[in-house]
């Protein structure tokens, strides 16, 4: 059978949470019992950013399908990975676990199994940030990237701990606290509750973004709420979850620079942008070949 890789390497923490080292094991005993032409190699993390090299390191040494178990957050690291080995055809995909998995919920068409194994491949587009002046770091995102309320919920989250009693406690807890920010963006000085540039259409498993948002229609979705009273933010909240929020503009570039200290959502991991940043988003087309 003719596929597009020549192999698949399964990226996966041990140390996790949720059941990511288990369904990594059985993807492998799956993929080895109905494509046994195809080598399937399984690569543990060892620590923060270990996902990233072994898919640029996967990506630089032949043709593989780069397959994060993990959560968004992760796969994060292996599409950033991937990109920054400079290959002609980047690929990657994702199996879910771990606690929230926005992308693969969006964008699945059946078992990722059936897909690997069939070889059928499509190509999404790509977030592509460019932080700092200068010679800037670049990264690849996958889904969105976040300031304000969302990046907030997610520094609480994360030390209130994840679980769904305490995700509530601790996002009703961030929105009691949370502050506005400031940025400059081609318009000037402005000051909002929330932003988000997003490359998928739903995020937070239960927020509808945009009516028509699509990983491969070569536009981002930009979500903008400005700063107002707390109850509209909830009830835009409020909006999101039960029917969606409609209509968004979109973009295929977005440029601000950082007033203050700031927080960063990609992708589900968080990023400390210092005070006047210059940060690029532009979408990347169909720069990530996966599987579907």
């Amino acid at each position: 059978m003719s596929r597009p890789f020549e192999s698949v390497v399964v990226v996966f923490n041990p140390n996790s949470t949720g059941d990511a080292e288990a369904r990594a094991h059985e993807l492998a005993e799956e993929l080895g019992r109905r494509a046994p032409d195809l080598p399937v190699q399984l690569r543990p993390t060892e620590y923060a950013g270990h996902a990233r090299e072994i898919a640029a390191d996967a990506a630089r040494a032949g043709r593989p399908l780069v397959v994060s178990v993990s959560g968004d957050g992760g796969y994060n690291e292996v599409v950033d990975g991937v990109m920054k080995a400079g290959t002609d055809s980047p690929m990657a995909a994702v199996l879910a676990a771990g606690n929230a998995n926005d992308h693969r919920r969006v964008t699945r068409e059946r078992p990722l199994a059936d897909a690997i194994v069939d070889g059928d491949t499509k190509r999404l587009d790509l977030l592509k940030l460019a932080i700092g002046d200068g010679g800037p770091d670049v990264r690849y995102a996958h889904s969105y990237v976040g300031l304000g309320i969302t990046p907030a919920v997610a520094l609480e989250l994360e030390e209130g701990g994840k679980g769904s009693l305490r995700e509530i406690v601790s996002t009703i807890r961030t929105f009691s606290r949370f502050r506005p920010f400031e940025i400059e963006t081609d318009h000037g000085r402005e000051r909002f509750d929330s932003l988000i540039l997003a490359n998928i259409a739903e995020m937070a498993k239960y927020a509808t973004l945009s009516e028509d948002g699509r990983p491969d229609d070569g536009r981002f979705e930009v979500i903008v709420l400005r700063h107002t009273a707390k109850w509209r933010v909830l009830g835009t909240a409020v909006k999101a979850a039960l029917r969606g929020l409609g209509p968004q503009p979109t973009a295929r570039s977005y440029r601000f620079r950082t007033v203050k200290p700031i927080p960063m959502q990609v992708d589900g991991e968080l990023y400390e942008l210092e005070a006047g940043t210059p940060v690029s988003v532009e979408i990347a087309p169909k720069a990530l070949l996966t599987v579907s």
